[in-house]
């Protein structure tokens, strides 16, 4: 190779170089949008070549009709639903923050309330969704109680060990430098613990939905939960389907603004 051919594939190496994340983006995106539109695809066609019957599985195409005609009636149990989830998603996760902050600087309070905590954790949230119908009555609070539950201890766990992921030799450095111990948990514990909140803050995102669905299905007239039973005893398996796909959205919407914040705050 001359030099000026060396030259010349040197020049060229940065403008490979920025094709490239937008070509990942792209990717990315295609990569799952194709594959659901494919099994929309096979789902349609295996449904209307075997004949399933609509109340068993409806076809893509009814279940999209159903989104257009009924699209009043799924808002109408879509808002209480995103309120009682998103609720639940804050309250559960920043008492499980506040405690695990209490549970790092006091050993003996970790000691007493964390094996309360495992246990609580341990009942089936289908076991004590009942009870907590009983004791708030079946308004908001019992669905916005239960949905805090769900997200509470995995936000717990997470929090403890990243707020005790800092290295002892750091610790011993800050006390050499006479830090307080607000200046350690703002300035190095909080900082490292960051990446552990969000990866617990994902899954609550997700299970906090089901703990509001759970709610309703215990005692409700209103919901999504609500409407996911009305429609599966009157056998209106479209209705069913699209009030299922609505639930996922609203858990992908949560998930991907918790995804979203954690790309503006832990950018290291």
């Amino acid at each position: 190779m001359t030099i000026v051919e060396a030259d010349s594939a040197k020049a060229d190496e940065p403008e490979a170089d920025s094709k490239k994340p937008s070509s990942d983006r792209f990717n990315n995106i295609a990569i799952p949008v194709g594959t659901a539109i494919a099994l929309l695809v096979i789902w349609q066609a295996g449904v209307r070549i075997f004949g399933v019957p609509q109340y068993i599985a409806p076809a893509p195409t009814d279940v999209m009709g159903v989104f257009a005609s009924e699209f009043p009636l799924l808002m109408r149990n879509f808002w209480p639903t995103f309120i009682e989830a998103l609720t639940g998603f804050f309250v559960g996760n920043m008492l499980a923050v506040l405690i695990a902050v209490a549970f790092v600087h006091s050993k003996f309070v970790e000691k007493a309330f964390f094996p309360i905590a495992v246990f609580i954790n341990t009942i089936p949230i289908l076991a004590i969704a009942p009870i907590l119908v009983l004791i708030f009555g079946p308004g908001m609070t019992a669905k916005v109680v239960i949905a805090a539950l769900i997200c509470f201890f995995p936000t717990l766990v997470n929090m403890v060990r990243g707020l005790q992921s800092v290295s002892p030799q750091t610790l011993e450095l800050a006390r050499i430098l006479s830090a307080s111990k607000s200046e350690i948990f703002w300035k190095i514990r909080l900082p490292s613990s960051l990446p552990f909140l969000f990866s617990a803050l994902k899954i609550a995102a997700t299970t906090c939905v089901i703990g509001a669905i759970v709610g309703e299905w215990i005692g409700a007239n209103v919901g999504l939960g609500a409407l996911i039973i009305e429609s599966t005893f009157n056998f209106r398996s479209p209705l069913l389907y699209a009030t299922v796909f609505m639930s996922s959205g609203l858990s992908v919407l949560l998930f991907a603004s918790v995804s979203i914040a954690e790309r503006l705050i832990v950018r290291w």
